[in-house]
Formats: C-alpha cells, sequence, structure tokens
C-alpha cells in the first residue's frame, strides 16, 4: 500500500497535486510520501516483534539516503546499515544513535574503520579475516574493544538479478561458509575485537524465500557449531533483500510472511535476530515525475521522449528494471510506446513497446516506485543537472534536496593556471 493516489482524475502524493510540485520544482523530481515511509517501517517492525522476542532493525541506508527519509525511519525507532563512511556521517546528522549503525561494506579502509572506532558504532560487520585483524589493530590503538559480526558467504543462489546477487561463492562478499568457524575463533582472539556474532545477506529483490530459508539454516548450523567450541554469539544478523512489486498486480512475498519463516528457522537461536531492510522500506515511497517532450514517430512503435534520463533511474539501464510509468492527469486512452530519455545512449530507454497511458508533449508522467535505489544512483552524466527531491506529509509538502545545475557542478572544477 502506498500513499499515491487519483482524486478527481489527478494523480496525488497524498493530499498534493503531483502537478503542484512540477509547476514549482519542475522536473524531473522525485517525490517521496512520509506516510508510506513510516507505514511500511510500521508493518515490517510489527511483522518480526509479534514474533521475535529479541531484534534490531537497521535501515538499508544505500536504498535511499535522503536526510529527511532518515529521520521519518528514526522516528520509528530504526537504525542504519551503512555502507560507507559518507554514510556514517549522514546517519550521525539524521540523529540515528550510533549504538544502532551496523557497518558493513567489503571494502571500508583504515579512515572509515577509524572513524567507527571513535563514534562507537553498535556492530561492524567484518568481510574478512584480514579486515578484521586491521579493525582490531585501530582499535587497541585507540585503546577500544570494536563490537562485531563475521559476515559468511552460504553459497546460496538468491534467484535474483546477477548483479544484485551476493550469497554465491563467486561473490565478493563475506568469507566462505567452510571456512568461517575457524576465521571467527581466529577474531575472537583479538584483543581489539569483541567478536559477538554472525551476518548474512544474499541478495537483493528476493521474490522467493526459500534461498533465504536455505541460508539462515545454514546460519544456524554454524552458529551452534561456535556456541559448542565455546565461543560467544549473542547475534544473528540476517541482511535484507526482501523484494517489493514494480509491476501492478504482481504479488511477492509480504513482511508477515517472511516474518513467518525467520521465526520457524529461529525459534531456538537464543540471539538478538537483526534485520537490513531497505527496499521494502523505501521503494514504494517514491516516484519519480517527468514531462514529455515530444512524441516521435517509430517504426514498430512511438518513441515518447521524456525528460527524465538514465542518469536520474539508472535502475532500467542497469538491471534492466521495470517501474510502471502512469500518466499524472489520464484522458483514459491507451497507447503502445517505447519510453526513452535524451542522454546519448540506446541504454537510456525506460520501457520498449509497452501499453502505457496515452500522453502528448508537455503531460506529466510519473515512473512508480522510484523511492529506492533511485536519486541515490543519480548521476550528471551528459552534464545535465542532479535530480531534486521532495517529501510530502498530508498537505504540506518541502524540497528535500535541491537541483544540482550544472553551473553549480562547472564551479567544482578548477582549471588550472597553466591551461588557461
Amino acid at each position: 500500500m502506498d500513499h499515491f493516489k487519483y482524486i478527481d482524475g489527478v494523480l496525488h502524493a497524498e493530499q498534493v497535486l503531483l502537478t503542484a510540485i512540477a509547476e514549482a520544482v519542475g522536473t524531473p523530481v522525485y517525490v517521496y510520501s512520509r506516510a508510506t515511509l513510516a507505514r511500511h517501517a510500521q508493518v515490517f517492525r510489527d511483522a518480526l516483534a509479534a514474533r521475535l522476542p529479541r531484534l534490531h532493525i537497521a535501515y538499508a541506508m544505500k536504498a535511499n539516503p535522503n536526510l529527511a527519509v532518515l529521520k521519518v525511519l528514526a522516528a520509528e525507532g530504526y537504525g542504519a546499515d551503512i555502507v560507507s563512511g559518507g554514510e556514517l556521517e549522514r546517519a550521525l546528522a539524521a540523529g540515528i544513535p550510533v549504538a544502532d549503525v551496523i557497518f558493513s561494506g567489503v571494502g571500508k579502509d583504515a579512515r572509515e574503520l577509524a572513524r567507527g572506532v571513535e563514534v562507537g558504532v553498535g556492530q561492524f560487520n567484518l568481510e574478512s579475516e584480514e579486515e578484521g585483524v586491521e579493525l582490531a589493530a585501530i582499535a587497541k590503538a585507540m585503546g577500544r574493544r570494536a563490537t562485531c559480526a563475521l559476515r559468511v558467504n552460504p553459497d546460496v543462489d538468491a534467484k535474483t538479478h546477477a548483479k544484485i546477487s551476493t550469497g554465491k561463492s563467486e561473490n565478493k562478499f563475506g568469507v566462505p561458509y567452510d571456512r568461517a568457524a575457524a576465521i571467527y575463533a581466529r577474531l575472537s582472539a583479538l584483543e581489539g575485537l569483541e567478536t559477538r556474532g554472525l551476518a548474512v545477506h544474499i541478495g537483493s529483490q528476493i521474490s522467493d524465500l526459500e534461498p533465504s530459508r536455505l541460508a539462515f539454516l545454514k546460519m544456524g548450523e554454524l552458529m551452534r557449531e561456535l556456541r559448542g567450541q565455546g565461543l560467544t554469539v549473542t547475534h544473528m544478523d540476517l541482511g535484507g533483500g526482501l523484494g517489493v512489486p514494480y509491476r501492478q498486480g504482481e504479488e511477492l512475498p509480504t513482511p508477515d510472511d517472511y516474518a513467518a519463516m525467520v521465526a520457524g528457522v529461529t525459534e531456538g537461536w537464543d540471539a538478538t535476530i537483526m534485520f537490513e531492510p531497505g527496499r521494502v522500506i523505501a521503494g514504494n515511497s517514491g516516484v519519480m515525475v517527468t514531462q514529455v517532450i515530444r512524441v516521435k514517430e517509430g517504426v514498430a512503435a512511438p518513441f515518447v521522449v521524456v525528460d527524465a534520463a538514465m542518469n536520474d533511474l539508472a535502475r532500467p539501464a542497469m538491471y534492466d528494471a521495470w517501474h510502471d510509468f502512469l500518466a499524472v492527469r489520464p484522458n483514459g486512452e491507451r497507447m503502445v510506446a517505447n519510453i526513452v530519455g535524451p542522454i546519448c545512449e540506446s541504454s537510456d530507454t525506460f520501457a520498449m513497446h509497452r501499453e502505457i497511458d496515452s500522453v502528448e508533449a508537455g503531460d506529466l508522467a510519473v515512473f512508480r516506485t522510484a523511492g529506492a535505489y533511485g536519486a541515490t544512483m543519480a548521476n550528471t552524466y551528459n552534464s545535465r543537472p542532479l535530480v531534486p527531491e521532495v517529501m510530502v506529509d498530508g498537505a504540506r509538502w518541502a524540497i528535500v534536496a535541491q537541483r544540482i545545475d550544472p553551473a553549480t557542478i562547472l564551479a567544482a572544477e578548477p582549471v588550472p593556471d597553466w591551461l588557461r
């Protein structure tokens, strides 16, 4: 459920006309619904809290790190799962307690590790023994102990897009399952670490819970093996990855389905179960509003050329991803068309030969389910502006990320004197 609805024939975000936002801010523009964000956070949290005695939820900030988004989720009691020093600073700026921050990521450098230790990050998810040894030395030199979990690669196929699969043996994430027990034992002996648990994350946009269930079962077996060796395991981080419907009418596992599966697998674990949801919280909370530049005659179908491009919404070009395309003010007619952007690449294509609301030059439309991995992946390719972001709360709205125009970008590129 989201809060983007047609009222009197015009698409609204909560109580705000998308036409009003487009007129004031211009297009393309991302629009987020605070009510949808909060509701998704509540539904996910409540489904798990009803079944698990001890849990911790850290929003996967990579999905949408906008400060306003983080503020909404912090108010719902969410921590943050981060993967860079920049995301750490965002979490702190949003007021998320640092003890509720999980620092993930395969390439944390020495400065990022030291900053995490300095501010007291709640848990480092170690991706390798080498990282653990480095973190231990840094923490010891600072007179601290860094709390950590070991990320394990269970070699389970999440059955998702290859570019967002993270739990197979050929993926770069975590330590191999068959080496994990020995590595965990060695890390537990290091003076600068408090090694307290295991972490796993097999992929994103998961539409079938069975791979997750199999991965969690393997983690439970490893947990029992470690405890049998006298090692401490008090926290089990099961990651995120639960998918969302991108097509109208598509049905995926719900948070309730997911929670029931997790409860069945983790019964008797006697551990705090940790989660890192991202897309399932933010995905359907946002749309990207775009304007039709022109409709160009094609061969098999016309080209609807919009002012949004692959630099604004990269998922279709990068993952062949589907986003529903709806007219803001539909006229009741339909057309079959190709939807493309202005960038000088054939990959700047949002849809081919798709049946859509009939549109013409000047019309507004939206790409739905754009709240996750949308603005956060935007860039300035072709020297285009960086897309702005807006948040709606009932009948009010505000710009929460300004459009960064080419002049601002040029100002950040000084030309050396010897080229003048």
